[in-house]
């Protein structure tokens, strides 16, 4: 054995050479392999396509059992929830788990201060005392097909891009009309790879879900945040809720005598111990990537609209945590709002970081480099595809403004002051009164103002939202462009405050409810002239007629290039592994039980234990703490056979790709069984929404054991986990 440049050479015979050099290459490719990452969000009905990689990671399910549309699947315990998350059914009486930032809107509005769920958790006793949620609806995937040449067809190049996407939108609502067969039944039809491929979706909805369990904040929101985006984690977001079925297990809207659903399909639960290194599979529904940013639009967001708009969310965040900590009922009032303001805040600040520390922008332009490159090489490709990159940032600069804009009015309007929005309300009201009066419209407008405005005044704080006014509308002024705001709002926005707090009667509930229990035509005028419902009304007019349009042209013109774009992946990168964009529909991610290294010097295990809840709690940091049962509990050791090798598991890492959307999916083993619930991305990998790295990006996963011990111990209610299957 010598050593040379500090590595070892071992001299063998020839032949047994030979062997130990193709077993150690073997081995080292298999090393390396293993610990790669795995980049993309696959479709289901694709399967075929990555079943074989899936295999190789270690999965142990044939592809029909993952995704078919013929026979029962893992596809029908997973559902869409409210929306915006995913949750998974876990027995066969359709009890569902999601995270607790999912359900937290609806613990939220279940909660007051004689019961407050937000705080001291809820747990029904039995199904008489789950609470209905009757806004809530879940989604069930039935079946994805590709109608690529159903939506494209009589679409030509010659058409412009107007016309292109007038005839795709005749096709698509016609395809979509003839597939839905019911009420519950629906077929929506989304594009993929930027208008190249068309699927549809053939979708079940349900709307009688009721809330059956969710723990405190303290154990549901456990590091605030402080610990949002971060990792480790200790967090225990998980809630409970239960899909009931009329007669037949069919669709219904809520009634008493409504009983639970009983799914096709509902996931047995593992306590085998976990290794680094086991499969794992992320289930679910993504939201939103955008993998295919040109260098000039990442550039854009990076030095101009996400630096503004976290500016904008942290002026607001300063004002409400503060008024949150000095009272509970505006702690419950805001508690839902802050957790939305500070989960998009938190997130792009790691995206902007990990961004950065990956020179992002001189990747794409490299990229760029080579995608021209490759388009050269022949003439037809030359033609359609070389031009399309410099197209693409010529676009973005001479339209960036008007992004931008759009933007802050985003933030402003619908993420800032709560008035301006509830002012608007108003609008209809008073812009379209004889109209309402001649359709028999107008009592019914009425009514569904009163309960908007007893609705928000009862989640509002009229002082918190003045001092967001003040420290928003600033930066609002100072960021956009003076000829796209209203006339003179740079310069009136101040005088206005005192007019809108003060003397708006759409701001005082009780003068809301008498103008509205007395409205007659004589009232219009003092409507038309509120301070509050101007001001929106400016606001809101403006955008339209200077932003708006120029937005909307520049949108029609960059998916027409980026259209090209990809299709030129596509065609010139063939041995690619390219996967669509997420985008709300179902997609399956893979990978494996991880840490991760990020940074220099730091080493991050995967997973974390019951002990680091207690060390964190006694920094004294107020997003650390702590209910006195869970003292009790911890101090008696009891883990109620949850733990693995004395150590009761809270969370763990794996390498999933996975973004907004994916909260509350199933994580699930290579057998099929659920092994957690996915909840967060390490900051380091939030820049995953644009550009994945395998050697950084991790998903954070609150472990099944610690959600169960929770359930049992801590929630005293043990007949929710009987209702699971097992698997030990």
């Amino acid at each position: 054995m010598v050593l040379q440049n500090n590595a070892i050479f071992v001299d063998f015979p020839n032949d047994f050479k030979m062997k130990k050099i193709f077993s150690l290459i073997a081995g080292f490719l298999l090393l390396t392999f293993s610990a790669r990452a795995v980049e993309g969000m696959w479709i289901p009905s694709l399967i075929d396509m990555f079943y074989s990689d899936m295999k190789t990671y270690g999965l142990k399910l044939s592809a029909e059992e993952v995704y078919s549309t013929n026979h029962s699947s893992m596809k029908d315990a997973v559902i869409q929830f409210g929306g915006g998350c995913t949750a998974e059914i876990v027995s066969d009486q359709g009890l569902i788990l999601t995270n607790h930032h999912c359900g937290f809107d609806a613990i939220q509005k279940h909660s007051s201060l004689e019961h407050d769920y937000l705080k001291n958790g809820f747990w029904a006793k039995s199904q008489a005392d789950e609470l209905p949620c009757p806004w809530l609806k879940v989604t069930f995937v039935k079946e994805i097909k590709d109608v690529t040449a159903i939506v494209l067809e009589g679409v030509t190049t010659a058409m412009s891009a107007e016309e292109r996407a007038k005839k795709i939108d005749e096709n698509i609502k016609k395809a979509e009309k003839e597939a839905a067969t019911s009420g519950s039944i629906q077929a929506k039809i989304k594009e993929f790879n930027l208008g190249n491929q068309y699927y549809m979706l053939v979708t079940e909805d349900y709307s009688d879900v009721r809330l059956v369990g969710a723990p405190p904040s303290a154990i549901g929101k456990f590091g605030g945040d402080t610990d949002n985006w971060v990792w480790p984690r200790h967090t225990g977001d998980f809630s409970v809720f239960r899909i009931y079925a009329g007669a037949d297990n069919v669709s219904a809207e809520y009634n008493a005598d409504n009983q639970p659903f009983k799914p096709v399909h509902s996931f047995p639960i593992s306590l085998k111990p976990k290794q680094k290194g086991d499969f794992t599979m992320v289930y679910g529904f993504p939201g939103h990537t955008d993998q295919h940013y040109i260098s000039g639009k990442l550039k854009f967001y990076m030095e101009v609209e996400r630096p503004a708009r976290i500016k904008m969310r942290q002026s607001s965040l300063d004002i409400i945590k503060p008024a949150m900590a000095a009272d509970d009922l505006t702690r419950i009032q805001y508690a839902s709002k802050q957790a939305s303001i500070a989960n998009a805040w938190k997130k792009w600040i790691g995206q902007l970081g990990g961004l950065q520390e990956l020179d992002a922008v001189n990747v794409k332009k490299r990229w760029e480099e080579e995608y021209m490159a490759k388009a050269g090489e022949h003439s037809e490709w030359k033609a359609k595809y070389y031009n399309v990159i410099n197209d693409l940032n010529d676009l973005q600069a001479k339209y960036g403004k008007y992004e931008f804009a759009r933007a802050m009015f985003i933030e402003y309007f619908y993420v800032g002051p709560e008035f301006i929005q509830h002012a608007f309300n108003y609008y209809i009201l008073a812009n379209k009164y004889d109209q309402l009066e001649a359709d028999g419209k107008l009592s019914e407008e009425l009514e569904k103002l009163k309960k908007q405005s007893e609705s928000f005044h009862k989640n509002y704080n009229k002082e918190v939202d003045r001092k967001i006014y003040v420290a928003l509308s600033d930066l609002y002024a100072n960021y956009v462009d003076a000829e796209l705001l209203p006339l003179g709002f740079k310069d009136t926005w101040a005088e206005q405050e005192a007019a809108i707090f003060d003397k708006s009667i759409i701001m005082d509930p009780e003068a809301a409810k008498t103008m509205l229990s007395g409205f007659s035509k004589k009232s219009l005028k003092k409507l038309q002239n509120d301070p509050a419902l101007k001001l929106a009304t400016s606001l809101y007019s403006t955008y339209l007629n200077k932003v708006n349009g120029s937005y909307q042209k520049f949108v029609v013109e960059e998916d027409k290039l980026m259209q090209r774009y990809v299709e030129g992946i596509l065609v010139m990168f063939p041995e690619k592994k390219n996967w669509a964009d997420a985008n709300s529909t179902l997609r399956i991610a893979f990978g494996k039980i991880e840490g991760s290294a990020p940074y220099d010097g730091m080493m991050y295990t995967h997973y974390t234990t019951i002990d680091g809840i207690i060390q964190k709690h006694a920094t004294g940091n107020p997003d650390f703490e702590l209910t006195d049962r869970f003292f009790e509990l911890y101090e008696k050791g009891d883990w109620g056979g949850y733990d693995q090798d004395g150590d009761l598991w809270t969370c763990f890492t794996a390498s999933n790709h996975t973004t907004g959307g994916n909260s509350g999916s199933p994580v699930i083993d290579a057998e099929g069984n659920l092994i957690g619930i996915n909840f967060d991305r390490s900051w380091e990998s939030t820049m995953s929404d644009f550009m994945f790295d395998e050697s950084r990006c991790r998903n954070i996963v609150v472990d099944i054991r610690y959600v169960l011990w929770v359930i049992d111990k801590y929630g005293e209610a043990p007949h929710l986990v009987k209702e699971m299957n097992l698997v030990r």
